[in-house]
């Protein structure tokens, strides 16, 4: 069940049990148009708390504070405590005093007040409903913020790697070709101008690879839009590759980066490991997932590669973890080898 249904349900349920019951009795015309406006009001921010939780958090406390004062409304809070709880997942983790302070005002209210029959209880369940959000979509958040930290953390330490085999291999060759130079005592020229143009030619190679590892870093990754890109380069290098990608809607940043570093990885794969084999790629959209495909037929002499063999395959996995995903793979019954991942279709 996607969020929007979920809030659907959501709105619903409330307006059904905590609105239309105290609306039908309140006799009076005046009241019952207000109250039809009002919960009107509260259920579409219900349903539209994703595009903008803080706003329609106001909304909704707004609208229950007066249906109650009317007399229209029997919510003790239960709507403004749902649509608080994506705000305290993207915004607890850092307001930490903020939530304390919150909690605590909202503990000494109920405290004071539940002394008092019938609004003393509702206030005690409404100081229940809120702080419960709040902490729980905190706790939650800090989660997701982990995750994420443990990403970055991951992806610096690959790009660190791969700046040490770039600029080790390198300088290492340079070195060989220039040791191996030096100690030719009657070298003609054209060999030593070969020899230097092999090094000027390593040194370029090495400046472009360490080039892209710093735009690598300086932004975010690259777009779902980037994904037929990476296709043509492998089609260059030799590879048969249908793609079958399914139209889409604006993915989140994050995840459109983890679909095609996924695919960029499995297609350096199929190069590295089937160079002669066929190999398919599929992006498709189920619900609130997004999902891509890479199978090849197998490379005719050639061993697949085993299941769990490799850190780029582990690398899919830790990507699409970090984002709520999961990433599987193995060999097909025709010989060759698939990589499937599916992660949450975050809307940009």
């Amino acid at each position: 069940m996607t969020m929007p249904r979920k809030n659907l349900l959501a709105a619903a349920l409330v307006l059904a049990v905590l609105w239309a019951p105290p609306i039908v009795a309140a006799g009076d015309w005046a009241r019952t148009c207000a109250g039809i406006v009002l919960a009107v009001l509260t259920g579409a921010a219900l349903v539209l708390n994703n595009r903008a939780p803080v706003a329609t958090t106001a909304v909704v406390a707004a609208t229950t504070l007066v249906g109650t004062a009317a007399a229209v409304c029997q919510d003790p809070m239960l709507a403004t405590a749902w649509c608080l709880y994506p705000v305290a997942v993207a915004r607890g983790p850092h307001t930490r005093r903020l939530g304390i302070t919150l909690v605590g005002v909202l503990a000494g209210l109920a405290a004071v007040t539940g002394v008092s029959p019938g609004l003393g209880t509702r206030v005690v369940v409404a100081t229940a409903a809120l702080c419960t959000a709040w902490l729980v979509g905190t706790a939650v958040g800090r989660q997701i913020a982990s995750a994420r930290e443990a990403e970055r953390v991951r992806v610096q330490l690959d790009v660190a790697r791969d700046v040490h085999d770039v600029v080790g291999h390198t300088l290492g060759v340079i070195a060989a070709e220039a040791g191996v130079t030096r100690g030719l005592a009657d070298a003609s020229e054209p060999e030593l101008r070969g020899t230097l143009a092999d090094i000027e030619s390593h040194a370029r190679d090495a400046l472009g690879e360490m080039q892209g590892l710093v735009r690598s870093l300086r932004h975010p990754g690259p777009t779902l839009d980037g994904l037929p890109a990476i296709i043509a380069t492998t089609q260059a290098a030799g590879i048969a590759v249908h793609a079958r990608l399914q139209p889409h809607g604006p993915v989140d940043a994050e995840v459109g980066a983890a679909v095609v570093r996924i695919a960029q990885e499995a297609l350096s794969n199929v190069v590295r490991h089937a160079p002669r084999a066929r190999c398919t790629v599929e992006l498709w959209e189920t619900g609130d997932t997004i999902a891509l495909r890479v199978r090849d037929s197998g490379a005719p002499g050639t061993t697949p590669v085993s299941p769990g063999t490799g850190y780029g395959l582990h690398g899919m996995r830790e990507r699409a973890a970090a984002l709520g995903g999961a990433v599987a793979w193995g060999g097909t019954v025709e010989g060759g080898f698939e990589v499937e991942a599916r992660l949450p279709a975050r809307r940009s």
